[in-house]
């Protein structure tokens, strides 16, 4: 019988902060700890390029409270990967010497390339009890970026645009709730994104042809805003992961939950059962990027998958 390999995958993004300790043996990863914390390390980020260094101690701190779990596990291996925050920093180096500080390792400011990869690698290993039609369509809605990721087996056209749920909030939806001109403008900058995912410009990372999305079968939705969305449409009274991976949501409930969303003031969307207290302020501009993309590209649903690029960290270790 062969030895597990433990390893300790951290994923720093632009708005929260998370940590998978599992043990790998051939195919199966065992989960021992999954921990997530809303840093809001992308604040004003798209504003003034710099990280805040109030959003560097916020991440510090639970930086520190995952180095103590790491090690009462005694991980084999351990792997930090940041996202689009650290990528669009101009004092990054910061961030990059807290991290070495804390974990022994310097973080990898991974491409959107490499990025696209381990969100397609972690979302879809284990979708095929689902019997899902291929190829895939893998949407990684984050804090700074938004990763689409077309695959079978592997990856066959990728691409990162600059939209994201807090990059969106602070670029447009700046009311309580955002008037219809706010919301006018997000739906324009998204919408230029999606166009720019089929070939443009504006996306980064592998393909400049772009991505054709037009031969996915199945869309697969990744992250916090996503699954939250979901929760909300499957009625649940409070966050329940094993429920909210691998459900299905259609896209009428997705623009219910989104337009509710819009409409709703801060305290009425912390009320809502399902909903993280780092996720209020962001969630209505993340609802609104996944009802774009299902309405822009023609899905009928999503399936919601609670693996993503932090299960593609793990999975890379090995």
């Amino acid at each position: 019988m062969s030895t597990p390999t433990r390893v300790a995958a951290i994923d720093c993004g632009t708005n929260s902060v998370r940590l998978l300790i599992a043990d790998i043996d051939g195919g199966e990863l065992t989960e021992l700890e999954r921990r997530m914390e809303i840093v809001r390390l992308g604040q004003g980020v798209d504003e003034t390029g710099r990280l805040a260094p109030e959003a560097l101690d916020r991440t510090f701190t639970a930086m520190r409270g995952y180095a103590k779990l790491v090690a009462g596990h005694g991980a084999d291996k351990i792997r930090v990967v940041a996202t689009s925050a650290t990528r669009d920093a101009a004092n990054r180096d910061d961030f990059v010497r807290g991290v070495v500080e804390i974990f022994g390792v310097e973080p990898e400011v991974v491409s959107g390339e490499e990025e696209a990869h381990l969100s397609f690698v972690g979302a879809t290993k284990d979708l095929a009890a689902l019997r899902p039609m291929r190829p895939y369509l893998v949407v990684d809605i984050g804090g700074g970026s938004t990763e689409f990721v077309l695959g079978t087996s592997d990856v066959e056209a990728a691409r990162s645009v600059d939209i994201g749920c807090v990059r969106m909030t602070e670029r447009h939806l700046r009311s309580d709730p955002p008037s219809p001109e706010q919301v006018a403008a997000a739906v324009a900058d998204i919408d230029a994104a999606l166009a720019a995912v089929r070939g443009g410009p504006a996306g980064r990372g592998p393909g400049e042809a772009g991505v054709p999305v037009d031969r996915a079968r199945t869309l697969v939705g990744l992250a916090g805003s996503v699954t939250t969305v979901a929760g909300i449409a499957l009625g649940l009274p409070d966050y329940d992961s094993e429920r909210i991976h691998l459900s299905r949501i259609k896209v009428r409930q997705v623009h219910d939950v989104t337009r509710m969303l819009l409409h709703s003031t801060h305290d009425e969307r912390s009320a809502i059962g399902v909903m993280h207290p780092g996720r209020v302020d962001v969630i209505g501009a993340g609802a609104l990027i996944l009802d774009r993309i299902m309405r822009e590209y023609g899905f009928a649903d999503v399936v919601v998958s609670e693996h993503d690029i932090l299960d593609g960290i793990a999975w890379s270790l090995v």
